[in-house]
């Protein structure tokens, strides 16, 4: 997921009136990882200029006499001496000096903790395009529903010694994905062939745009360490694997609704349904967002059971907030046990940094879109939107390319198939996901 389904942008999402309010069903991208390593281990350790995305951009390049990296707020600028390579991906030369900029944000928090997230929506009134959105991409905010989290919520998704024990897990993990979202403001759509890729300990996170339209995002983490492979797949649903189990766990999405009156704001709401075919357990959740009779307690309240699937019998009670605390009740003897402490999972985020710049790829998020978001930061808006224009305008101009030339764009390090009994399926090409040239201090 690994996340939500687009923005309120250009994300596709559908949308139905109702009242003062708006709902938005995701139409979400298809991810695809294994158990505490994800799918993108379809990677080999092999990390060289081969990986090196077809049609991507380089207009993020400059030229500069030295090789150092001058580091100004948001920006880091990054001189990396490597091969040339065409629009294309091929290398033509050596020895040229390139500098790449990327531009890292700290990560989505609590509304408790938002120091570093200084970037705020300007006034209603006053919004353009670029002011609609946040200064990342969506898959950004995918992959850090993964690796920007204080706690670790996915190791004891494959390390719990019983079914019930790794469903009750997969609950807390997938608690741990949803994030407070700002109203009014969105992610960018990614490009197709936009990569993100950062690394957290142990864990190892890739993600692809493998399709624009439909937009359709792959995901791949990997934790070789541990051993294990989550495979997530976002299209409506989402697909957890534990390789090492021999488990699969799909997972519905929650609504977005977005009310504009009396009060704007954005909140996850709906059925979330947690299945375990293998185990025939299952959970159900029940996400409410906001309402003016006892709004505290049930704003951002999560209630819901687990239950076997087969007699329908409950086993635990979940209750709680996912901005807050959530328990579960042992039906047989009233036993609560907490599950999930947002404060405690989401405290103290770290904003990822750049390692290794001679390994950063053109395809990266924080490359392509890193014009945009430096303006974007600066309140620069007439800059914001030439240079979100020109990302836009690169894209199309490929694609004319491409169908000129009769040529068929394929994923790097995904394989796509598509059909109208499965939907989308997004295989990672290798097993497991490499280092990144992109960290989160730990």
């Amino acid at each position: 997921m690994m996340w939500i389904q687009r923005g309120m942008d250009d994300c596709g999402i559908q949308s139905a009136p109702r009242g003062n309010d708006v709902a938005l069903v995701g139409n979400e991208s298809a991810n695809r990882s294994n158990g505490f390593v994800s799918d993108l281990d379809g990677f080999g350790h092999n990390y060289s200029e081969e990986f090196e995305p077809k049609a991507l951009m380089d207009s993020e390049v400059t030229h500069r006499k030295d090789n150092s990296e001058v580091k100004t707020g948001w920006k880091r600028h990054i001189e990396v001496k490597e091969e040339d390579v065409n629009g294309n991906g091929d290398v033509i030369g050596t020895g040229t000096t390139r500098t790449r900029v990327a531009v890292l944000t700290p990560p989505l928090k609590l509304e408790g903790e938002l120091d570093g997230n200084d970037y705020r929506a300007p006034n209603f009134f006053q919004r353009v395009p670029p002011l609609f959105n946040i200064p990342k991409t969506m898959l950004q905010c995918y992959g850090e529903s993964l690796y920007c989290i204080s706690k670790d919520m996915l190791s004891p998704c494959a390390s719990g010694k019983t079914p019930l024990d790794r469903l009750i897990s997969v609950v807390a993990w997938n608690i741990s994905t949803l994030r407070p979202l700002m109203f009014g403001v969105a992610p960018y759509n990614p490009i197709l062939g936009e990569t993100h890729h950062v690394s957290r300990g142990t864990l190892n996170v890739l993600l692809e745009q493998v399709s624009h339209h439909p937009p359709v995002s792959a995901l791949h983490a990997t934790d070789e360490k541990e051993g294990t492979t989550v495979e997530t797949m976002v299209h409506g649903q989402r697909h957890l694997k534990l390789v090492n189990k021999g488990e699969t766990y799909v997972m519905d999405h929650p609504n977005l609704l977005i009310r504009f009156l009396p009060v704007p704001g954005v909140h996850w709401v709906g059925k979330v349904r947690i299945h375990c075919q293998e185990s025939g357990l299952e959970a159900e959740l029940h996400l409410g967002g906001s309402s003016f009779i006892s709004r505290r307690a049930y704003f951002r309240s999560i209630k819901g059971k687990v239950f076997m699937s087969s007699s329908m019998k409950t086993i635990y009670e979940i209750n709680g907030h996912w901005d807050r605390v959530v328990t579960v009740k042992d039906v047989s003897n009233g036993k609560q046990t907490v599950i999930y402490d947002a404060k405690e999972a989401l405290s103290g985020l770290k904003t990822p940094i750049l390692k290794d710049p001679e390994r950063l790829w053109a395809s990266e998020s924080s490359v392509v879109w890193a014009e945009v978001s430096k303006n974007i930061l600066s309140k620069c808006w007439d800059k914001a939107r030439e240079a979100k224009t020109a990302v836009e305008e690169k894209e199309r101009e490929l694609l004319r390319e491409r169908m000129a030339k009769g040529e068929i764009w394929v994923p790097k390090h995904f394989t796509v198939s598509q059909s109208k009994e499965s939907g989308w399926v997004c295989l990672p090409n290798q097993e497991w996901v490499p280092t990144a040239p992109i960290v989160v201090p730990t």
